[in-house]
């Protein structure tokens, strides 16, 4: 019986000391918590690391590396060439055009001042940009001084042409071009609209096969890079076998071993991206010269134009996507393939 308050102090100084050790632990785990900002450093320098050593291992094998980048450079100059082909086709034809012109002839018997009042009605028109007056006499001259027919006016008592307005419409398009002949021809100083319309509806009708050609080009070479950088990874990956399975091994998850072969896609968009504005400009440049001799013969001061700097950033970007793109394709079809027995 004396040994029990012994006991039960025993065993409350024990509890004590096993209240006191867990209270340390815990003030010791709670020191050496990892905080977010610190798991977010962590894995910015991960990300970093490998994308250098990703960077290093295309290095390593140049020969390999630069015929790859050569494939993708070219498989994204094309459609490149063509869309900065369409985009100076496209700015010479509204050089060379002054767009769509409608002629209004007027009534045979509207007298000169009638016209001239008529005329300057038009200007006033916010849809309209520019307006012409071609009067009778303006117009029975131009006629004799172009058709080499002057002697048939000898025979003809007075003037029989009418006065024509020629007026430039601010919306070009067909739809808005019908709309206007429409509104011109039930007024009743007009005789007759004429609406040279048919280069209009040829124009937009070759800028939109020349559209379609370019997406559906894109499209293809877009594919074939992506079968390019996927056949380069997934031979990469064959490279680095025994290397992922050891990492899988000591227990690398899919998205640490994943990371490395990602980073190896993104650095080939990038360069090859890169390597294809290169090209581009190396292609314009040859053909500048050319081209202003060309446009010398017409005496138009058209100039080549190259991409502009958010089109430059619209491609090099698309060739990281499509980099990404095929090594995440081939990394998820070969890393399952790859597991340890």
């Amino acid at each position: 019986m004396a040994n029990e308050p012994n006991n039960s102090r025993a065993r409350g100084a024990v509890r004590q000391a096993a209240k006191a050790t867990t209270a340390a632990v815990r003030r010791g785990a709670d020191r050496h918590q990892v905080t977010l900002k610190q798991k977010s450093q962590s894995w910015w320098r991960h990300n970093i690391s490998t994308a250098k050593e990703a960077l290093s291992r295309l290095l390593q094998t140049p020969l390999p590396t630069l015929m790859t980048l050569a494939v993708l450079a070219i498989a994204l100059t094309l459609p490149g060439v063509m869309y900065l082909a369409l985009k100076n086709i496209n700015a010479l034809s509204l050089q060379w055009q002054s767009g769509p012109r409608v002629s209004l002839y007027l009534q045979a018997s509207l007298p000169d001042d009638e016209a001239q009042r008529f005329s300057q009605q038009l200007l006033l028109r916010s849809d309209l940009q520019a307006v012409e007056l071609i009067s009778k006499d303006q117009g029975l001259y131009d006629f004799k001084k172009t058709s080499g027919m002057a002697d048939i006016f000898e025979y003809i008592k007075g003037n029989p042409l009418p006065a024509v307005v020629v007026v430039q419409p601010v919306e070009q398009t067909p739809v808005a071009l019908n709309k206007l002949q429409q509104e011109f021809s039930v007024m009743p100083e007009v005789a007759e609209v004429v609406l040279d319309i048919e280069w209009v509806k040829r124009l937009a009708a070759f800028v939109e096969v020349a559209n379609r050609i370019v997406v559906v080009l894109g499209a293809l070479l877009a594919l074939a890079v992506l079968l390019v950088v996927g056949n380069t990874i997934r031979l990469i990956i064959e490279n680095r076998r025994d290397e992922i399975l050891v990492a899988k091994l000591v227990g690398a998850t899919d998205a640490w071993i994943r990371r490395p072969f990602l980073y190896t896609g993104f650095w080939f968009g990038l360069l090859g991206g890169a390597l294809a504005l290169l090209l581009m400009g190396v292609s314009l440049v040859l053909i500048t010269e050319p081209v202003k001799q060309l446009v010398g013969l017409y005496q138009s001061g058209f100039a080549l134009q190259s991409l502009a700097p958010q089109e430059a950033l619209a491609l090099l970007l698309s060739g990281v996507l499509l980099g990404l793109l095929g090594a995440r394709l081939a990394v998820g079809q070969h890393l399952a393939e790859i597991e340890p027995r």
